[in-house]
């Protein structure tokens, strides 16, 4: 689903711009080449998720402090949508404790993708966070929501038609990664592509695999606002980073 030119470009200008210079702003590794701003749950205990969330929350609130920010309109409009059915939307939660409610993030990866292929069921099966909630989206469709801030010519989306099991992920040993998965292992699969841009709100399930190509121009930058969501039993859903 895909929502064009919902934020205004002045929004996503000034949101971009006040990461590439803000002071909580970090390196990814060779994983996933790029910088970003906010907490990964990825590998890491629950405590340690939720402390590194609530260390950058101040940063990424700030950076975000803008009229019309495009995470507070994208929350409220779902929490009004998902209560017209009884369901309640919040961020998940641990002893009291909130996930983050969204990264910042852009990719510099210059290989065949700047993300490679991967999948997000997979890491919400890590042992160490087997007393977190999210656990609980495995099995339902993982919503990945996405705000384009700056894209130049490139920074496609392409996602598979397919869904990982356990048996594929083990054969492949990506048990609790979902990531890399080789290109040969998607031989024959269904693909599409998405081009996106500035300004674009798009929302795609995030169990099946996904990748994001290189920028074509060197100097480009690709940014995001991104979150996950998803539901945990029948009347409750839940985000994440």
């Amino acid at each position: 689903m895909v929502f064009r030119g919902a934020v205004p470009a002045a929004v996503c200008s000034t949101i971009a711009e006040r990461f590439r210079t803000s002071p909580g702003r970090r390196v990814r590794g060779a994983d996933a080449p790029g910088h970003y701003l906010g907490a990964y749950h990825y590998h890491k205990t629950t405590a340690g998720y939720l402390d590194e969330s609530a260390a950058h929350r101040a940063e990424l609130d700030r950076v975000l402090d803008v009229p019309g920010d495009p995470l507070t309109l994208i929350r409220s409009e779902l929490g009004r949508v998902l209560a017209e059915d009884g369901v309640t939307f919040r961020p998940a939660r641990h002893a009291g404790r909130e996930a983050g409610a969204a990264l910042i993030r852009s990719w510099h990866g210059r290989g065949e993708f700047a993300l490679a292929p991967h999948e997000d069921q997979a890491q919400c099966t890590e042992p160490r966070q087997a007393d977190f909630e999210i656990q609980q989206v495995v099995g339902r469709p993982i919503g990945a929501m996405n705000v384009c801030l700056e894209n130049g010519r490139g920074g496609r989306l392409r996602i598979w038609d397919t869904r990982p099991d356990d048996a594929t992920r083990d054969r492949l040993g990506l048990t609790y990664t979902g990531s890399p998965y080789p290109l040969a292992s998607l031989d024959g699969v269904e693909t599409c592509h998405l081009d996106i841009g500035p300004g674009d709100i798009y929302f795609f399930n995030g169990a099946h695999v996904h990748a994001v190509e290189p920028e074509r121009d060197a100097t480009a930058r690709r940014t995001t606002l991104s979150g996950m969501l998803g539901f945990i039993d029948e009347r409750t859903v839940v985000s994440w980073t």
